[in-house]
């Protein structure tokens, strides 16, 4: 009884020693040593490409998303509409303080992981721009419009 598959199958009362058929022995051996590859591993890219990753090009962008997230449970729809490559504004004035940051932080960690940016439009309205779209203009921090206050 060296089998593995029939000492459980007897452990578990499926099957006694003596009736153990070979029906529920594997049909094909399998090989357990697999050959190490040779000249080291293969190295997939840090940051992927824009054709690799499916990302719409800049003139393909025909769409922005505004969202007013009442609770942190609607992260959820920036996040899917931003893994789409879609440009997202959160106008965060209809939540708690508390629950904006949450968002904040769930935002920015959102926009490094897929090498997009996040910008601050005003204190409470941020911008979510995937890698694929380029946002130029003032810096609403250096005209004094924001209030500092609101996030660290």
């Amino acid at each position: 009884m060296a089998n593995p598959l029939k000492k459980t199958f007897v452990f578990l009362g499926l099957a006694d020693e003596e009736d153990y058929d070979e029906r529920y022995a594997p049909t094909a051996a399998v090989n357990t040593t697999a050959a190490a590859p040779r000249g080291g591993a293969q190295v997939t890219p840090m940051r992927p490409t824009r054709a690799s990753k499916g990302a719409p090009l800049p003139s393909a962008m025909n769409e922005i998303v505004t969202v007013h997230p009442k609770a942190y449970a609607d992260a959820r729809i920036i996040a899917e509409n931003f893994r789409e490559g879609i440009p997202v504004i959160m106008n965060l004035s209809q939540m708690t303080e508390h629950d904006a940051k949450r968002l904040i932080d769930f935002a920015s960690g959102l926009t490094l992981g897929l090498f997009g940016s996040i910008d601050r439009v005003t204190s409470q309205v941020f911008l979510l721009s995937p890698e694929s779209v380029a946002v130029s203009g003032d810096d609403a921090a250096n005209t004094g419009e924001v209030d500092r206050t609101f996030v660290n």
